[in-house]
Formats: C-alpha cells, sequence, structure tokens
C-alpha cells in the first residue's frame, strides 16, 4: 500500500488589505503570506476500497472528519477530476491551533493536493493543481508554491511567489478563542477605495517587499497592516492587552495573522524570541517561537 508522509506549514499575513466586496459574497484583498515552520505532519496511505472512500483520521477533537474538511474535499476534486477510483487515509497530527487565523486548514488541503499527485502518480502540473486550489479556498493556492513569500492578490489565491532570503523571527500567540473568516469579514465594514487609493495599497506593498529584501526588520515593523485587526479586536478587546505586552517586550510590527485571533512580533534573532517566548508561556498556553521557511 504507497504510503507518503508530509510537513504542511502554517501562514501569517505580513501585510493584508481589502479592497472591496465582491457579486460572489467574497472580498478582493491584497496580502502578503510568509510561510513559517509551524507545521502539521499528514501521512496519505492510498488503499483499493470500493468507491473511492475517503478515511481521515486526525489527534484534535475539533477537527471534522467527513466533508466539511478541506482535506476531504481536496481528495475528492483529485478523484472526479481525474477518475481515479482508489481510496485513500490520511492522518492528520495537528500542530497548528485551529480556527486561528494560520490556514492550517487550507495548508492540509494543498499538502493532499501534492501528496495525491505523488502518491497516484497523476503527474499534474502546478498550474493544474493551483486550478483545484482556487475552487477550495482562498488561501489554498499559496502552499502549493515551494517559497516562504507570496503575495496574493484576488481573494487571495492568485500568487506571485518570493524567493526572499531574509530570515525572520517570530513569536506567536494563539489566545484560547475561535475566530472564523466568515464571521470577520461579515462585521467588516467596508468603505470605497478609489483608483489612487487603491494604487497607493500596492505601493505600500512594494514598499515591504523592498525592507524584506533589504533585511530592515525596524522599516519592514512600520509597515505592516492587517485591515482586519480593529474588527478581531473589536470582537476580542483582550486582544489590545496582549499586544500590548508583546510591544513592551520590544517585540517589532505586532499585528494579528489573517482573521485572527492569533497576534505575533517580530523579533531580531532567535534569542530574542525565545526569551519572549518564556515570559509569554507564564500567561498563554499556545506560544512558538517561529521563523519563515
Amino acid at each position: 500500500m504507497p504510503k507518503i508522509s508530509l510537513l504542511s506549514p502554517a501562514k501569517l499575513n505580513l501585510y493584508l488589505k481589502v479592497l472591496n466586496k465582491r457579486p460572489d459574497g467574497f472580498h478582493d484583498i491584497v496580502t502578503l503570506f510568509e510561510r513559517i515552520d509551524l507545521c502539521d505532519e499528514i501521512s496519505i496511505s492510498s488503499n483499493t476500497h470500493k468507491n473511492g472512500d475517503i478515511r481521515i483520521y486526525c489527534d484534535h477533537p475539533q477537527v471534522p472528519l467527513g466533508p466539511k474538511n478541506l482535506v476531504h474535499q481536496a481528495t475528492r476534486l483529485i478523484q472526479q477530476s481525474t477518475g481515479i477510483q482508489k481510496g485513500v487515509e490520511i492522518k492528520i497530527k495537528k500542530r497548528i491551533p485551529v480556527a486561528a487565523g494560520l490556514a492550517g486548514g487550507s495548508s492540509n488541503a494543498a499538502t493532499v493536493l501534492l501528496g495525491l499527485n505523488q502518491i497516484w502518480k497523476l503527474g499534474l502540473s502546478r498550474q493544474k493543481l493551483v486550478s483545484y486550489a482556487q475552487k477550495l479556498g482562498s488561501d489554498v493556492a499559496f502552499f502549493l508554491y515551494d517559497a516562504p513569500f507570496g503575495l496574493g492578490t484576488g481573494r487571495g489565491e492568485k500568487i506571485k511567489k518570493f524567493n526572499v532570503k531574509t530570515e525572520l523571527w517570530h513569536v506567536v500567540i494563539v489566545p484560547r478563542i475561535k475566530m472564523y473568516s466568515w464571521k470577520v469579514y461579515g462585521e467588516l465594514s467596508l468603505i470605497g477605495r478609489s483608483k489612487l487609493q487603491l494604487t497607493k495599497i500596492h505601493d505600500n506593498v512594494n514598499i515591504l517587499l523592498h525592507y524584506l529584501k533589504q533585511n530592515d526588520l525596524f522599516a519592514l515593523a512600520r509597515m505592516v497592516d492587517n485591515d482586519l485587526e480593529p474588527v478581531v479586536v473589536g470582537l476580542c478587546p483582550k486582544i489590545l492587552k496582549l499586544q500590548k505586552r508583546l510591544k513592551s517586550l520590544n517585540a517589532k510590527g505586532v499585528m494579528i495573522s489573517g482573521s485572527g485571533p492569533s497576534v505575533f512580533g517580530t523579533f531580531e534573532n532567535e534569542q530574542e524570541a525565545k526569551q519572549v517566548c518564556s515570559i509569554m508561556q507564564r500567561t498563554y498556553s499556545q506560544v512558538y517561537v517561529v521563523k519563515n521557511s
């Protein structure tokens, strides 16, 4: 029985601007993704179950094991589009917190697309896999690109990758609350943007990328931004206290990732990040030192 094991990484958003609400109910955004080394582990085993049976196992009790799981949807999409009738068993070992703005579910789906392409020897191009990813969710496509950073436009599914060699160290803290993107976007009060403003948004993310390439941490910290942050803070005001605490410990560019509630701060080196991590662990149970990968 063919088997493969893969790492499924999380992401941070260094920049997220919401442009407008689309007719399909989604929002057009401009975002800068950062892939980090906080990873789930996914094991995929192909078998000859009748009717292409999909069996998902996970060590996290709040992860759905049926069709609501993006991993299940990704597998079914591959089966239906290629005519594969084989079944599969997928085991997910969770390390990425659930519903935390770190895209664990999206990453899992992308990892399964890559894994099934390999284990079933389908020979699908990245372009084809990206077309599947775009049907599954806004964040999925980013994880198909082997790059530490990616500029996302459209719903976030249109990716331009950046192989920047700059190393960033972060402390990520996940409060014990769940924050779902549909709820955050539903609360978002949008203000129309003119063409001039839209141009400025692209200028800002390009400036951020320039500082990233130059490894200018202090300038980079001034440019990070997330339009969803006021909404997340409004839903959970306690996050403000967490942000202030991180800033008091010399964190740069303290911000909420995606639709939250994860908060991260950037530090000059691994040692400083680990020191702050040990301090924050006295108060919070989900604290991680991560770097771009």
